[in-house]
């Protein structure tokens, strides 16, 4: 039987992260088990093959939602990376940290050190990045982050056109403060994604301390009382137990770390008995308080700008791939989102409530990020709101770990978000008829001109509208009754041996895309595993 210090669970955003911080003193031992296999995968490396890898099902766990009660009795896919570096290797590799008053929100909910000014130091020690404030920005970290190589006459349109509509453009919308229009940065290295693998997993697998076990899938988290000892993971068709000295870290993110706790005996009661699990620790809030981004888009026609669609075609394509191959610029240096912009969507707020996302292509019946592109010049407006007040649910429905989960976002259950998302959507159109942007724009497509009252809005969001791939929130940081988590050691609450360090720790969602939160929970977490 092998036996480490830490055993971590999960090789994605956080996990990465934690492999590398626990075994760079050279004093602790570290095993990881992922149950996908390797990154090799020529799509990851390339920054356009966010299409190519985000429904792939040899690099994802192929989940989608419940019906949701609010969006029509829709099922939406879900997709969560299966391979080393999680979603952070498939998604669309946006660097956003939110606001400073993300932070300082959740310690005012009780989780002390973790407001702004203390999660600062760690995102500026997690990356390289050249530009904005030293105030703000680190320089030597190992998550190089990137401005556009190539920005499009389009992206300039759309940010010439919030500015307009009184949206002024900010420089560095990572500094703490968002409210702008901008363009995107990326987690890129020389035009080339820059994944939690590349970044710090592979300087961590040359360590002689750690070793990370693929297409292992773990079955339970081995318990002795109130203490975690390790946990026993399935491997080319054999059971195997694997002993944690001083820690066993759950790193799956916001869906599989819930369900491995609730089908190992830790969860709300009534949650394990449905599922016929005995209860080994009474937690009621694991699996609860699930958040996601939800997106609604726009799409128009466009001319004289040049889309991504001609340039993903024929020749045009050819050219793409030898401007890639050659200067690593071009069609396939590019993300989901190239421009964007926080905004208020009503008076009152003290920060933007809203996310704008532009692309200059589009989708056929604007379906975003899940086909080929369209055939005709396009491009694509959307908008999610940021800190959504519905919440859901993560359940297990088996004590088999093979088995998918049920995962609930119940997405536009709360009035707040229904009517933050009808203002968002009226914003957008009015930026279609807005100079310069204006100009490109032969005719809306998508939904079209036909959707004019707030009825046919609301209706166009809850049947078209779909995940940003955010979910966070289900084993939330607090001292509350329904915490999962102690913010000050990591611990599950009321256990020993046995920490959070992910997505699912965040108590509210953050202002944005959650991969750069996700990595200073980790980064953070691993200090605080270390100390305590």
């Amino acid at each position: 039987m092998e036996e480490f210090d830490y055993v971590i669970v999960g090789a994605g955003a956080a996990g990465c992260v934690l492999a590398n911080r626990l075994s760079e003193s050279g004093k602790n031992s570290v095993a990881v088990i992922e149950a996908g296999g390797n990154d090799n995968h020529i799509w990851i490396k390339v920054p356009a093959g966010f299409n190519k890898t985000v429904y792939n099902d040899k690099l994802n766990w192929g989940y989608e939602t419940a019906p949701g009660p609010h969006i029509d009795g829709r099922k939406i896919k879900f997709p969560r990376g299966k391979v080393l570096g999680g979603s952070g290797s498939i998604n669309g590799h946006l660097y956003v940290r939110g606001q400073a008053a993300d932070y300082d929100t959740w310690a005012q909910l009780g989780c002390r050190g973790w407001s702004w000014t203390d999660v600062l130091p760690y995102f500026k020690r997690a990356e390289t990045r050249v530009g904005g404030s030293d105030e703000v920005r680190g320089r030597s970290g190992p998550l190089v982050i990137e401005d556009q190589r190539d920005p499009h006459v389009l992206s300039d349109a759309f940010m010439s056109a919030n500015e307009t509509l009184g949206l002024k453009r900010t420089p560095d919308y990572n500094s703490g403060d968002q409210e702008g229009t901008l363009l995107y940065q990326n987690m890129m290295r020389g035009g080339r994604r820059w994944s939690p693998v590349d970044a710090y997993l592979k300087p961590a697998m040359k360590r002689v301390n750690v070793r990370v076990i693929t297409r292992a899938l773990v079955e339970r988290i081995d318990l002795e009382g109130k203490r975690a000892t390790g946990v026993t993971y399935r491997h080319n068709g054999q059971s195997h137990t694997i002993k944690a000295r001083r820690d066993v870290i759950l790193a799956g993110g916001a869906i599989n770390t819930p369900q491995l706790l609730q089908i190992s005996g830790i969860g709300h009661p009534d949650d394990l008995a449905a599922i016929g699990v005995a209860v080994k620790h009474a937690l009621p809030g694991v699996g609860h308080n699930l958040r996601d981004h939800y997106a609604i888009r726009v799409s128009a026609l466009v001319k004289g700008a040049g889309s991504l669609n001609e340039k993903s075609r024929g020749l045009r394509l050819v050219g793409e791939v030898l401007r890639y191959a050659i200067g690593r610029k071009g069609l396939l240096t590019t993300a989901p989102s190239h421009a964007g912009g926080y905004f208020k969507t009503r008076p009152g707020l003290e920060t933007p409530d809203m996310q704008l996302y532009f692309a200059p292509a589009s989708y056929g019946g604007g379906r975003y990020g899940t086909t080929e592109l369209d055939t005709v010049p396009g491009m694509t407006l959307g908008a999610a709101q940021l800190r959504p007040e519905s919440t859901g649910h993560v359940k297990a429905l088996s004590a088999d770990p093979t088995a998918k989960p049920e995962i609930q976002p119940n997405y536009l259950a709360d009035q707040i978000d229904r009517d933050a998302l009808l203002a968002a959507m009226k914003y957008l159109r009015k930026l279609l008829a807005t100079p310069p942007l204006a100009d490109y724009v032969i005719r809306e497509n998508f939904p079209g001109p036909d959707v004019q009252t707030d009825a046919q809005w609301m209706a166009h969001a809850r049947a078209t509208g779909s995940t940003t791939y955010h979910p966070v929130g289900t084993c939330k940081l607090g001292t509350d009754p329904r915490a999962v988590v102690d913010p000050l050691s990591m611990r599950v609450v009321g256990l020993q041996g046995l920490r959070v360090a992910d997505a699912s720790c965040m108590p509210t969602m953050v202002s944005g895309n959650t991969y750069a939160a996700t990595n200073v929970i980790a980064e953070k977490g691993a200090d605080l595993i270390a100390q305590t």
